[in-house]
């Protein structure tokens, strides 16, 4: 089979363990994102499958009438906002969905948390141009932890901030909330209380139409201002063009950022990354060797098994 895995920024999937399943196909590589569906079509026209790493190429219906041959999208992780399933329907494409992990993005959201905290971005960089103990950080512990969606990784979060000696603070669903207080945490009154209180929100929520800029620029100018946001979820959580605004304003004071409206972000002038109050990082949070094992042997074994007719994980089986 043809095989074509796409956005690979780092070349890192040839060189996986797993990759040796797809041994016997053919299979290209592309290591840069392409926006132009034409140019895209161009380059992997043969293709009669397509692996995609999370959700960094959008499949549209314009894409897919231009991949004839096309007859499988094997996904790493779950479908999201970046697929149009209907439209692979429309076109008789099946659509395998893959597996995930919570492991290392609560690891890494617990990472920028550290060094937000801590101001060690900073520390080192002055330490770099040959400068001694620039600032002064802070420590976790009795700190309020807030976390909006406690689902795998909130829960993760919670568990870490214990440890450290944190209170922790949860918002989200009625089920979210309940959940969190039979694990023993605090939920908030209300949405209010939750930015108002928190000395850290990290954010935790999957992106869909009702999520979509659930974060307001009000929510976030009641919080204190030496608090941190945290977002290693999905940008456009938070109301667009709001969360810029918020930091020159001083609410928050700080911030911890994993996730961009557009990524990758190339762009050394981008406003997030000169901030001093601001630690971005490159959407790392499940680029992690482990993570890229489970992620990639499963969307590799899903293409294993519909080529021998016996296809799993489909999200669309009407087209099978």
């Amino acid at each position: 089979m043809k095989i074509a895995i796409l956005d690979d920024y780092q070349d890192a999937v040839r060189k996986l363990a797993c990759f040796n399943l797809l041994k016997q196909h053919e299979v290209v590589i592309l290591n840069q994102t392409e926006r132009d569906p034409d140019v895209l079509a161009e380059k992997i026209r043969d293709a009669e499958a397509l692996v995609l790493i999370r959700e960094r190429t959008a499949i549209t219906n314009d894409l897919l009438s231009k991949l004839p041959n096309l007859k499988l999208i094997s996904q790493t992780g779950k479908i999201s906002n970046h697929l149009d399933l209907n439209a692979c329907t429309k076109y008789k494409v099946a659509v395998a969905e893959g597996v995930g992990s919570p492991i290392a993005p609560a690891e890494l959201t617990w990472l920028l948390l550290m060094n937000v905290l801590r101001q060690l971005p900073n520390a080192i960089e002055g330490m770099k141009k040959g400068k001694w103990q620039t600032n002064i950080g802070e420590s976790v512990s009795g700190k309020i932890i807030g976390i909006w969606g406690y689902g795998k990784i909130g829960k993760i979060i919670a568990s870490y901030a214990k440890a450290f000696g944190a209170k922790v603070l949860v918002w989200g669903s009625e089920h979210s909330k309940a959940n969190a207080v039979n694990d023993g945490f605090e939920a908030a009154e209300s949405k209010t209380a939750f930015f108002k209180t928190a000395d850290v929100v990290s954010l935790h929520l999957r992106l869909n139409k009702e999520t979509t800029g659930i974060v307001k620029q009000e929510d976030l100018s009641l919080m204190k201002t030496s608090s941190v946001l945290i977002n290693t979820s999905r940008a456009e959580l938070i109301e667009k063009g709001s969360l810029v605004k918020a930091l020159k304003a001083g609410r928050p004071g700080f911030a911890g950022i994993d996730v961009y409206e557009s990524e990758p972000v190339f762009d050394t002038g981008f406003e997030l990354l000169n901030m001093p109050n601001v630690v971005c990082t490159p959407h790392l949070g499940y680029v992690e060797k482990n993570s890229y094992e489970l992620y990639f042997g499963k969307a590799f074994e899903n293409i294993i098994n519909y080529i021998n007719r016996k296809p799993t994980n489909i999200a669309n089986p009407e087209i099978l």
